[in-house]
This record gives structure tokens, sequence and C-alpha cells, in this order.
């Protein structure tokens, strides 16, 4: 963290991204002056500007803040992998003499100088962090919660609390370990859960058995506890499970007026009809991990499970974007064959007798190349599916993977291709009762326009 101490002001290549929006965050309460590019406008950037931050979308040399025109020690530029190579700024600012550190990299800087609660898993660990942040937040914690998504309680991707307790001396920070491109090895996590290892990125990793190897290169980086979901394979000392059949377990399962209970053994205690903040028997997990992680800073139970009990979410974690008496529209990140079983499984146990509608927007070529069998089983759960065009990320087009390709593989009787505007005249005409969106792309941009004619239609009853 030296490295940051004399520096004044930071250019971020990217900012408009979750990971690299909170790191931008984090200056602005540093008190630095912060500017960045990104390639388009969101909500997210627009809320940016209004805290402070000077945003280009222009990849022009010339967008660049004056004091970035030249080469300063004083000055850092944070860039995220996802910046094509070609990109302009980037290329300049490395002329000038610049050293841009990953946004990873940031982010290790700062968990050297805190308390590091860290959630690594290629599913999960978003709701888990952001839950597990929100229980530290209320429990007193001096606190950064360094997030991969919009907490509903705080509005934000980034939690501070600028006082309180402290844990061996050091403020906590409480952040998502993100596997992609071995970020998560920069960190050095006291505490870490690691919610699954199932197969993803292989465009970065090649073989499963080299993720598998990365996840146990950060369980190595652990220095106090490790926490981790039953079926999960990881060498490291003792351990601490969760599960169905763990020491530390979830049973009776119950859906009631609309919300979800279970009941809790940790170790020896047992705690009964926990009300959880989310649906679903993935987020009864997640919850599981967030509170064994939070019981090793000896917050009491009572305090925790308040905190689980009115934990709102996450945006696009099944959020419900509308509801109604007869209607209801769930928005969700799911782009990953484990990841669509659950929320498909959630949504079936919350609304068992109505009809199923997705639209799903697969994301990134070679994952869908990778899963296409494991994707066409998990989409053929639903009774109405709609697939837009693959959203391409960083990559370019692969001869043969195509969305047409994937829908030919679902044993499914309506089904369909559509564009996304395609998608939001067709739904906005039907209004189905029940309504799946998913995808990790840009297929939020759909959830507005579809709301909106919902909403029409309510007013006009």
């Amino acid at each position: 963290m030296k490295r940051l101490k004399h520096i004044k002001s930071v250019y971020f290549v990217g900012v408009g991204g979750i990971g690299m929006s909170a790191l931008a965050r984090f200056c602005v309460h540093k008190r630095m002056q912060v500017y960045g590019y990104d390639k388009t406008t969101s909500n997210l950037t627009q809320q940016l500007s209004n805290e402070g931050i000077v945003i280009s979308f222009e990849d022009d040399v010339s967008s660049l803040p004056p004091q970035f025109q030249s080469y300063s020690d004083e000055n850092l530029v944070v860039f995220t992998p996802a910046i094509p190579k070609d990109n302009l700024i980037f290329n300049n600012l490395l002329a000038l003499g610049y050293d841009p550190i990953k946004r990873s990299a940031f982010l290790g800087l700062i968990s050297q100088t805190h308390y590091t609660l860290a959630v690594a898993g290629t599913h999960g660990k978003t709701t888990t962090s952001t839950l597990l942040a929100h229980i530290v937040y209320e429990a007193g914690f001096e606190m950064l919660g360094i997030l991969g998504g919009i907490s509903t309680n705080y509005k934000s991707n980034y939690i501070i609390q600028a006082e309180g307790l402290k844990v061996n001396g050091k403020p906590v920070l409480v952040t998502e370990a993100d596997e992609f491109d071995r970020s998560f090895l920069q960190l050095s996590p006291h505490v870490a859960v690691i919610t699954s290892t199932d197969a993803d990125h292989l465009d970065i990793y090649g073989k499963p058995e080299d993720l598998q190897k990365s996840f146990q290169d950060f369980a190595d980086l652990v220095s106090d506890t490790l926490i981790l979901a039953e079926g999960v394979q990881i060498n490291h000392g003792a351990p601490i499970y969760y599960g169905a059949k763990a020491k530390n377990a979830y049973s009776n399962l119950r859906n009631k007026e609309g919300n979800q209970y279970f009941d809790l053994l940790l170790e020896n205690q047992s705690v009964e009809n926990i009300k959880a903040g989310l649906p679903g028997k993935h987020n009864v997990e997640n919850a599981l991990a967030a509170i064994i992680t939070a019981k090793q800073l000896k917050i009491p139970t009572e305090d925790i499970l308040r905190s689980v009990s009115n934990f709102k979410g996450v945006k696009r974690r099944f959020e419900k974007a509308f509801e109604s008496q007869n209607k209801v529209i769930i928005d969700d990140y799911a782009h990953h064959p484990e990841e669509l079983n659950a929320i498909i499984s959630a949504v079936r146990a919350l609304y068992p007798n109505r009809k199923m509608h997705m639209v799903f927007q697969p994301h990134l070529y070679s994952r869908t190349r990778d899963f296409m069998d494991e994707f066409a089983l998990a989409l053929g759960q639903v009774d109405h599916l709609m697939i837009n065009p693959i959203y391409p990320a960083r990559e370019l087009p692969i001869e043969g993977v195509t969305s047409t390709a994937l829908l030919s593989k679902i044993d499914l009787d309506q089904k369909s291709v559509l564009s996304r505007e395609e998608a939001i005249d067709e739904l906005a005409a039907t209004r189905p009762e029940l309504l799946v969106i998913a995808g990790a792309g840009d297929i939020d941009r759909i959830v507005q326009p579809i709301v909106k004619s919902y909403q029409n239609e309510e007013s006009t009853a």
C-alpha cells in the first residue's frame, strides 16, 4: 500500500465495470482526484459522474485530463483486462511512461492493510460477499465492502463504515475473490470462502484441472480460516465445511407466504425457522457461507441472523423487477448452466403452478461452446424460451457457435432465437405471467421496456 500513499490522481481505463467502479469510489473516499474512460454510458457511469468522477466516452488521447497528458509519479493508472489491446488511451499512457496496474493488483494493495474476508467460487460469490458485507456493517465494524454487484440495501457496490470495531488492529475488507484471469491470487486473505469450483473461464484456463489448481493456489494464500462448500476438493489444514450434510448444515427448506425459511445447525448450535433474504437452495447455501464467515469475527449469532433476514439482495440476482397479483418478472445474472439450474429450481419452488417464460442471452462464444450440451439441458426445463444472440464481450466469433446452434439442441416445443428488440416486442405484447430474464451481457437493457409494458397493462386494467 506504500505505493498509494503519495498518489494524488488515478485514471481508470474501463471505469464503468462493476469491479473498477468500486475501486474508483474507494479513491474518491481517499480524497484522490479520479478520472476514467469507458466505451459506453450506463446508469453506473452516471452515478460515478454524480459522485465527482470525470469520465470520457471517447477513445481519444485528447480526452485525457491535463495531469495525465504527461508522466507524474503522483498519478496512477488502473485498467481492466477487458480493455482491447488497441485502445488508444491505454497505449498513449504506456507511451508516456506509466506502468498501469490491473484492477486485481489494486485490490490486492488494499487487502494488505485490512483484515480481509474474501469470497471465491464460480457461483455465488457476489451474493455471499454482499450479504457478508451487510452483516459486518450492521455489526459495527470499521470496514470496506468492495463488491461485484449492486447491493439493494446500500444501492452501491461499495460499502464503507469509517469508524468501528477492528480485527487485530485492522479495519475489515469484504471482497469478492474473482478467479477470472487469476485475479484472486493478488489478495492477502485472512478468512476465505470457496463456494464452488465448477469448470468455467476455460478460455483463460484451458483445462478444468488448471482452474482447480488456481483455486488451490488461492487457498494457499489464506492465513487464518478457509471455509468450503461440501464437495469442494481443496487441501488446506482443517477447513470448515458447510452444506446439507456438513457439520454446519441447513435443513427443512420451505416456502411460506412468498418467503423462504430454513433451519440451521452451526457445529453444536441449532437455530430454527430462519427467514432467508433470497429464495432458492443456492441462496440458503450462500447465506450459510456468510454466516460461518461472520462467526469468525465473533459476531453474535442473533445479530448475524437479523442481518440475514433483512438482507434485500443484489441487483440482478433473483431481482423481482416487477410483481403484481398475477404476474412477476425476475431478472438474474445467471450465465452458466449450474446457475441456470439454480434459478429455474428456485422459481419453480416459488411459483409451481405458473408457466415459466425465459429470455436468455448467452455470454461468450467460448463458454457457449464449452457447455453447449449443459446449457441445452438447463434451458430445456422452462416452458417457453427466447434466446438472444451471443454476447461476445472480449471475444471474436467462433465458427459454428451461435444461439441457433444452441437452440437446435434444446428439447422444447416453444423456443426461438430473437434479437433484443424482437424479444422486447414479443414480451410487451404477450406479457407472460412468469418471466425470467437471464444472462451476464447487456440483456438487462430489455428489463425496463418490458416492465413498462406490464405497468401500462396494470394501469389500464
